[in-house]
């Protein structure tokens, strides 16, 4: 008896116990996921741009002057204190999802302090990835920013102002650098200063950001249409042409001067840590410069001799740079004498794939898609690119193909093209993360760039499965678009560990690759203005086709490529050791079933 009271004692003690235990998890839990939405609320407010791209418009109106000493300590206390609170969280009693966004979490907070230790702010301004080409494209009136209401042209003069304070701002950093020998290259600058050039004249009527009140939407009352159109007037006259002409100037007369000779940021203070920073950043490994310029020229060989084979098939005889400079300068690829026809030629390959999409993928996005013509004022010196859609799907992604001369367009790597930036590369990755509401806010916009872009360049490695690379050349320009990134491997860390010049990085791109020298010399000069983030594509591609391989080798007959995507699209941008781990878990999970 006194045995079977024991018994009872125990079990009811253990039931209680477990009781209590699954009262405390959902808590526990909660309270992570307040936290983490806590962290995306405080974010949003930190950066309000990246609310309005998200489709959020709450914060329209706000624009942070970010080079400002107040800012970068506001940007301190927020991710210490995020530090902080990750501490009254046990990980182990977490779910496996929660576990990530913890991990995560981490990584963001610690990446962003690091990158506070160095000198970027004294180098606010370049060609290619700065607020003020930010500030311009929204300034069209065809971007995020939306130009609906009244209240909307108001809420964009109010980003205008504190974007006037930003210039001036960026001024004072940049004699900072000046007077600590932290500058641009002279070659970056000269670029910079036609693009301000392009906004310091009137008239304002014909201004760029005038361009929102030339399109002045039909609901909005006659009265407040000619109120937005002098307001606007008043704008560009009286703050932004005096704030960039003021920027031109400086650029102009005293920047320029004062533009370094060197091509990396190896040459300037902490340059070598700094560079392994970025390194870190951007592929999410720890990787060295040696090991990232190593594997860069094992893949350009490689490559070369895919290359080759195609030189072969079309019958080309010669030396494959000379058949690099038949592809540039072939008339049959530069058949194009509007800009629409390029867009349309984009389109029709979309339309090429889609009966091939359903085998490879059965997760797609609801968010629409659109291809656009890159805005004048930015083409020159702008790349393809993909800006997101809004989160609600309202505004659809968009795909920007700069077309500066139409006649000199060469077409071999368009369909390679469409598939990293669009469909399924950029378009299903952000829009599928955006649109899963089981991850938590932060993580439906974030974005790691080895992730990101190494899922954008494995996506071009699905063209023969989606029914395209039917033409050699275009093959050749997956190939090419293949080499691209794997040169950039090379050049990247040559420029910024090993004292390449700009022209060194020029002439091996040209010897390897057979884009136009044009081309080479603005991507050069991109790599030159954000180090480490081009390394950021071949990592990140060469790990998501290993895991694939792996996962077909452990799974064999039980391996469906659409599941396989479907895991690694489905937690949205995580770091690569992340992914990898998650990888794993699916192949022994799959594995225990069989």
């Amino acid at each position: 008896m006194k045995n079977l009271t024991l018994l009872l004692l125990s079990l009811l003690l253990t039931f209680c116990t477990q009781q209590t235990s699954n009262k405390e998890q959902p808590a526990a839990n909660e309270a992570f996921a307040v936290m983490l939405e806590n962290y995306a609320e405080e974010g949003l407010k930190l950066f309000p741009i990246n609310a309005t791209f998200q489709g959020d418009n709450r914060y329209n109106d706000l624009l942070r002057n970010d080079l400002t000493a107040s800012f970068n300590e506001e940007l301190k206390t927020y991710y210490n204190s995020y530090l902080e609170k990750l501490k009254d969280f046990d990980r182990t009693s977490l779910t496996a999802e929660e576990q990530i966004s913890y991990d995560i979490l981490k990584w963001e907070c610690e990446i962003a302090l690091a990158e506070m230790q160095y000198h970027s702010g004294l180098m606010p301004i370049d060609q290619f990835w700065t607020t003020q080409l930010m500030i311009g494209q929204l300034a069209s009136g065809a971007s995020a920013q939306p130009f609906e209401t009244k209240e909307d042209y108001d809420n964009w003069l109010k980003r205008v102002d504190v974007f006037v304070q930003w210039c001036d701002t960026a001024i004072v950093r940049m004699r900072e650098g000046m007077a600590q020998n932290i500058v641009l290259p002279k070659s970056l600058s000269a670029k910079v200063i036609p693009q301000l050039a392009a906004w310091k004249d009137g008239p304002a009527e014909t201004h760029h950001f005038y361009l929102p009140a030339t399109d002045i939407p039909e609901e909005i009352s006659m009265v407040d249409n000619e109120d937005i159109k002098a307001t606007y007037q008043e704008m560009v006259e009286n703050k932004v042409i005096p704030a960039v002409s003021r920027l031109h100037d400086f650029f102009k007369n005293e920047y320029l001067p004062a533009g370094r000779e060197s091509s990396g940021i190896g040459a300037l203070p902490q340059g070598d840590d700094w560079y392994q920073h970025r390194i870190k950043l951007y592929t999410t490994t720890d990787m060295t410069a040696d090991e990232v310029f190593e594997l860069g020229k094992s893949e350009v060989a490689r490559i070369r001799g895919e290359m080759e084979k195609v030189m072969a098939e079309v019958g080309f005889e010669g030396s494959l740079n000379e058949f690099f400079d038949h592809v540039r300068s072939k008339p049959e690829l530069m058949p194009f004498t509007d800009p629409q026809q390029v867009i349309d030629n984009f389109n029709a390959i979309h339309e090429r794939m889609k009966p091939n999409l359903k085998a490879l993928f059965d997760l797609t996005p609801k968010t629409p898609f659109e291809v656009r013509r890159t805005e004048a004022f930015r083409e020159a010196s702008a790349s393809a690119e993909y800006n997101p859609g809004s989160i609600d799907g309202t505004r659809p992604g968009i795909f920007y193909v700069p077309i500066p001369y139409v006649e000199a367009y060469n077409m071999y790597s368009d369909e390679s093209l469409f598939l990293h930036e669009a469909i399924p590369g950029h378009h299903y990755q952000i829009s599928l993360a955006q649109e899963n509401e089981q991850l938590p806010s932060f993580r439906r916009s974030l974005w790691y760039s080895s992730y990101g872009e190494g899922w954008a360049l494995y996506s071009e490695s699905l063209g023969k499965e989606l029914g395209l690379f039917t033409d050699p050349y275009q093959y050749f320009g997956m190939l090419s678009a293949e080499m691209h990134r794997a040169i950039r491997l090379v050049v990247d860390a040559g420029l910024h560990s090993k004292g390449w010049t700009r022209e060194e990085a020029i002439q091996y791109s040209l010897e390897n690759e057979a884009e136009s020298e044009a081309s080479i010399t603005s991507e050069i000069e991109r790599y030159m203005a954000g180090p480490g983030q081009a390394l950021s594509y071949k990592v990140g591609q060469l790990k998501i086709l290993e895991l694939r391989q792996k996962a077909k080798e452990a799974l064999g007959d039980s391996f469906d490529i659409r599941e396989y995507h479907n895991i690694v699209l489905e937690s949205g941008c995580v770091p690569l050791t992340v992914l990898e781990g998650k990888i794993e878990k699916w192949i022994a999970s799959k594995k225990a079933d069989q």
